[in-house]
């Protein structure tokens, strides 16, 4: 399912909506760069088998890149399919380069967390690391459709957020192996969980951990919700299927008795009629 407020740069940007058929022609270009810069960074983070410091020499290659677009002087030639239109794209469209960076400090923050296994010690840590790896390309997208009130801006972010911890929650078998540990530490801690290593808990304590920040980014999620009535057109429709979509996974992690740690919960076709009928009830 594409939605136009994606959680994080994760598996390709598969919700990315590059020239979704629901947003408007002239903004497919700006979006279309937007998820090249993206992807393009998470792939320098997280892809291959190079190590740390040389996905971190790389990363800041990236943003001083970036910092040239910004400044209207030409990037270096190593990434020219993302930055040739990128910049183009900042000039036409005004794009904030900050939120840009946000990203980049996240892509980097995971590298670094990664490489030396350092959690999250609770939930104001961990949503600050959202600040940076979701709610900036929501606020992107909000700045392309003209929205900037204060309000939307927030709700937007609770949706970023929200997609963002149902990802983690989503992955949890599959970021525990590679070093990730997203579960704040002090969340852990209240259930009688060894942070480094939740995987050694019973099953009955990781459950009632997982079930408590599933309920975590539901509320999030809901507050967040009423963004879908200020983007405008048919995107308002599409943000709808992804808020639901979102609530969706997060009734199948609970159908899996909140295990992910064994198995990963997707939506199929079957999910689809309730996920559109619930986004027209919106």
């Amino acid at each position: 399912m594409t939605h136009p407020l994606p959680a994080r740069a994760v598996d390709h940007y598969e919700n990315f909506p590059v020239a979704s058929w629901l947003c408007p022609p002239a903004l497919r270009p700006p979006i279309a760069a937007i998820y090249w810069f993206a992807r393009t960074a998470d792939d320098l983070a997280d892809e291959g088998d190079a190590p740390a410091q040389q996905r971190l020499d790389d990363l800041r290659a990236f943003r001083d890149d970036l910092r040239a677009c910004a400044e209207g002087a030409a990037p270096s030639d190593r990434w020219p399919d993302v930055f040739v239109p990128l910049a183009r794209e900042m000039r036409r469209h005004r794009l904030p380069a900050p939120l840009l960076l946000d990203l980049l400090s996240a892509f980097e923050q995971d590298v670094v967390r990664t490489r030396d296994a350092i959690g999250y010690a609770d939930r104001d840590e961990l949503l600050d690391y959202c600040r940076r790896s979701a709610n900036p390309v929501g606020r992107l997208l909000l700045h392309l459709y003209g929205v900037s009130d204060a309000q939307a801006l927030a709700e937007s972010d609770a949706v970023c957020s929200a997609l963002q911890l149902i990802n983690f929650w989503q992955d949890l078998g599959r970021d525990l192996p590679r070093g990730r540990r997203y579960l704040p530490d002090a969340d852990c801690a209240a259930h009688g969980i060894d942070p480094a290593h939740p995987e050694a808990a019973t099953p009955a304590a990781r459950r009632a951990l997982l079930r408590e920040e599933c309920a975590w980014a539901r509320t999030l999620m809901l507050r967040g919700s009423p963004v879908v009535h200020r983007v405008p057109g048919r995107a308002g429709w599409e943000l709808r299927a992804v808020v639901q979509g979102g609530l969706r996974i997060l009734d199948r992690i609970g159908a899996l008795g909140f295990d992910t740690l064994h198995s990963r919960p997707t939506l199929g076709a079957f999910d689809m009629p309730l996920v559109l009928w619930r986004a027209a009830r919106m």
